[in-house]
This record gives structure tokens, C-alpha cells and sequence, in this order.
């Protein structure tokens, strides 16, 4: 007899979609919502996990839209990379939330300023609050600080107006930001400098509604400036480093927030127009890889798991491919694990500088 399943793909059914010869196969994605030109300027934002996008693009020949320059070619990448150039389009360092993303618009055009500008750190250097991680040691005075800012805010709107393609990260739900005006900020204050003060500051847990607004605000303020820019979304898979709910542990507010993030981002899907959903958090966190894609600790991603979501996202999104990790496997089985782990120590360091949410941890050792 008919019924509404009978003629439907594998990819619809639990059974199939995992029935592959090597778990790298295994392709949720079934088709992209565009083809990316290599002429296109391609934007990048949000989490830590929107670095390996940026990575992953630059390698393949495609153009990676970055607006806020290095200042000196002579400077080593790793030193720049510590200073947040190249590591997103612009020295934003990690926008974790939806309402980061907002504000930081309405910051760089002027539409947004917030009261409590700029933090101090325990040597008496200033702290941008909502960049905390750009410049290490923090700036020597207001006047270098400001005019850093005016560089950073005029990279940004390059960004709103010129790209054609902006993908965003969502990270987190839980964030701090300030009573008074509702500034959010990339950390707690005291965590990279400033000072916590239950009268000044409050923690926030975004809603799905919450989360939906923010960036259906942004999209239509970006659109307002730049009508064809298409939008891709990704959701990160590395979990809370740390909840701020003393009543939760960080494994259920991990799965309360990514399920709202999630939630939030197909009701985008949804409303906006020419935006998509990549899913490289169902790749990563999904059961079919029994937890392969994760390295020992449970929350960095291995460079298996990111070769797998990134040859998926080529696949899908370009007119060129990458060999698969299970072909790659095959032909290298016995100095892959050497080279992996060589790689993960040299992401494990960038990312211990690069992913404000580490110094949390970092902060009450």
C-alpha cells in the first residue's frame, strides 16, 4: 500500500543515511543553497568554529573578504593571528551571540554606544570589552585605543556593504552584559579585565525569539546597505567551556543552548530570504561517528571531523571537491596519527589565544 515514506531517498530514513563504508561519507547536507564564485567576497563571523570556513576557503583559492589588514607583511602569521588579523574578516575576535553581531553593527554605524566603553586590566592597560582577545596586553591609552576602534569600525562597514556572501557562526545563548543600556559583552567583566559588580552587570540567557530578532534585525539593516548579499549559517559544535547557572551543569546548558541555537537558526531558514543552514554542528556532534570527531578532552574538534564537514561544504557550495578522509585514510594510515596530532597541538595553541571563552576557564585556576 502508498503511504507518504514509500518513495522517499535514504538520506530521509535513520537506517540509510549512515550506511556508508567509512564514517567521512556520511553527508547530511543533500544540497547547498548556492554556488560560490571564487571572484565572491566571502565573509566570516561569530564562534571559534568559523576560523576552520575562513581556513578551509583561503586554501581552496577562494576570496576570503578580510577588510582589517595586517599592518606590516613582515609580521609572522602566528604573531598577526594573536593580534585577531585574519582570523575573522575583521578584528572582532569571537561574536558568540546574535545580539554581539547586532550591536556591534549599530556600534560601527554609529547608532549604538555604550556606556561602559572600555575596561582596565590589573597592569592599569585599557581593554576593549567587546574584543577583549585583538590586542594582548591591552592598549597603552585612550587615544590609541579610539583610534584603533575607528579602524575596526570602518572595517566592519566594509563588511555590511560589499560582501556577497556573510557566514555566521552562532556560538552561545549565555552572555553578561550591562544593566544600564544592555551592552553585551564577548566575556563576564573581571574574566579579561574590568570589574564585576552585581549593580552594573547581569547575566543573560537569550531566548529563541530573542535570538531570531537579533539577527533578523541585522540581516535586514545589512540588506538595507547591501540587498544580495546571500547568508549562511552554521551552528558550533564545541561546547560551553563554562555555565554561568549555578543550578545547571555545563552538560545540560550545553544541550539547552545548542538546541536553541538550533531551533533559532531553521526559523531563520525560514523567514529570511536566500539564507541557509550548513550542518557542520550535525556532522560533528552526530552519534553515527560514536564520539571520533572529538579529541580527549570533549571539546576540541579533531581534524578529521572538520575535513569531513569541510569537503561537504566544497562539495555542496563549489564547483571544486576534496578527496574524502576515508580515501585519505587509506593511502596515509600510518603517519596519520602523527600528523593529526602534530595539527592538534598547533590548533590547540592558536585557539588557547584566538577563542575568548578559554580565558574564562583560565581566570578562577
Amino acid at each position: 500500500m502508498s503511504n507518504p515514506y514509500k518513495n522517499l531517498p535514504d538520506h530521509c530514513f535513520w537506517s540509510r543515511a549512515h550506511r556508508v563504508e567509512h564514517i567521512s561519507d556520511v553527508d547530511p547536507v543533500v544540497k547547498g543553497g548556492f554556488l560560490l564564485k571564487e571572484n565572491m567576497k566571502i565573509a566570516t563571523a561569530g564562534s571559534c568554529f568559523a576560523q576552520h570556513i575562513a581556513r578551509h576557503l583561503q586554501k581552496a583559492g577562494y576570496n576570503y573578504f578580510v577588510t582589517e589588514e595586517v599592518p606590516h607583511p613582515i609580521i609572522p602569521e602566528a604573531v598577526a593571528a594573536s593580534f585577531g588579523y585574519g582570523v575573522f574578516s575583521a578584528r572582532y575576535g569571537n561574536l558568540y551571540t546574535a545580539r554581539q553581531l547586532l550591536q556591534l553593527a549599530k556600534r560601527a554605524y554609529g547608532e549604538f554606544t555604550p556606556e561602559e566603553d572600555f575596561w582596565r586590566n590589573a597592569d592599569g592597560y585599557l581593554i576593549d570589552p567587546f574584543r577583549p582577545s585583538v590586542q594582548p596586553g591591552g592598549f597603552v591609552s585612550e587615544d590609541e585605543f579610539y583610534a584603533d576602534r575607528e579602524v575596526h569600525f570602518a572595517a566592519v562597514r566594509r563588511i555590511v556593504e560589499e560582501s556577497d556572501v556573510f557566514v555566521f557562526t552562532f556560538g552561545l545563548t549565555e552572555a553578561w552584559r550591562a544593566k544600564s543600556d544592555g551592552a553585551v559583552f564577548a566575556l563576564a567583566p573581571g574574566v579579561a579585565g574590568g570589574l564585576y559588580s552585581t549593580d552594573q552587570h547581569e547575566f543573560v540567557n537569550f531566548s529563541v525569539d530573542e535570538i531570531v530578532a537579533d539577527f533578523e534585525e541585522f540581516v535586514t539593516m545589512m540588506r538595507s546597505k547591501n540587498p544580495n548579499v546571500k547568508i549562511l549559517m552554521t551552528v558550533s559544535p564545541v561546547p560551553l567551556i563554562a555555565t554561568a547557572r549555578e543550578d545547571e551543569s555545563v552538560l545540560s546548558a550545553t544541550s539547552y543552548s545548542k538546541s536553541v541555537l538550533r531551533v533559532a537558526v531553521e526559523q531563520l531558514r525560514e523567514r529570511l530570504n536566500d539564507a541557509h543552514y550548513f550542518p557542520s554542528y550535525e556532522v560533528i556532534t552526530g552519534n553515527y561517528n560514536r564520539g571520533a570527531y572529538y579529541s580527549e578532552n570533549l571539546r576540541d574538534v579533531e581534524e578529521d571531523g572538520v575535513s569531513h564537514a569541510m569537503s561537504l561544504f566544497m562539495k555542496h557550495y563549489t564547483e571544486q571537491s576534496q578527496p574524502s578522509l576515508a580515501s585519505r585514510v587509506k593511502k596515509k594510515l600510518t603517519k596519520r596519527k602523527s600528523a593529526s596530532n602534530k595539527f592538534q597541538e598547533e590548533v590547540g595553541e592558536a585557539l588557547a589565544v584566538i577563542c575568548d571563552e578559554e580565558l574564562i576557564e583560565k581566570s578562577v585556576k
